[in-house]
């Protein structure tokens, strides 16, 4: 794809999250700023006001890894898809997109709600067990947590067999999250989930 950097050199160029999708920031590149992506992996952006190179994180060690670059239909736009290492804004904030317009709601992407829900969970490995739903179960270890899991997945077939769509959307979030627990006390993240899925992607080369 051929880039489109007009009279100004630059092209917008917005750092999103690969896994949640959240957008995190937006800055400006040139053709040296994302050959300084291309070849050190990090999100590199060209300052307007200080008229030079710039890499996120090179002062706060909040460095955006960068796992793929997607360019718009114009050439004109680009997204670095990113794994952040700490808050992106200088606020301290995990995205510089908090603040809201004429009171209408935030939102999230169903992507930013399962990233929740995994790092609450995660979080509650070092809470008491005697307090933490979650953390009692991990407590328990697999075969309490493989218990509820099969105990969730019997309840889904039941809600589906009922045609019950409220029922049903109420029982697979119930067996998503319990998996989730299960990925957390096997160490694991849904994005190895999401990873295998993507292997089993048919190629477009294949038809």
């Amino acid at each position: 794809m051929t880039l489109s950097f007009g009279d100004s050199g630059l092209v917008a160029a917005v750092a999103q999250h690969h896994q949640s999708g959240q957008i995190l920031m937006v800055g400006y590149a040139n053709r040296e700023a994302i050959d300084k992506a291309l070849e050190t992996g990090h999100a590199w952006f060209f300052s307007r006001s200080r008229q030079q190179l710039w890499e996120k994180g090179e002062t706060s060690g909040h460095y955006l890894d960068v796992k793929g670059i997607r360019v718009d239909c114009d050439g004109d736009a680009l997204i670095y898809l990113c794994e952040p290492h700490g808050p992106t804004c200088h606020t301290g904030a995990s995205s510089c997109f908090f603040n809201t317009l004429d009171e209408m709601p935030r939102g999230e992407t169903d992507g930013e709600a399962a990233a929740a829900l995994f790092e609450t969970i995660r979080q509650r490995q070092t809470a008491d067990p005697a307090t933490s739903y979650v953390a009692k179960l991990l407590a328990d270890g697999v075969d309490r947590i493989g218990k509820k899991i099969g105990e969730e997945a019997t309840e889904v077939v039941i809600a589906a067999k009922n045609g019950d769509r409220a029922e049903l959307a109420h029982e697979v979030a119930d067996l998503w999250f319990h998996t989730f627990v299960l990925l957390a006390q096997q160490g694991m993240q849904p994005s190895d989930v999401w990873a295998e899925l993507r292997s089993r992607r048919p190629s477009t080369s294949s038809g």
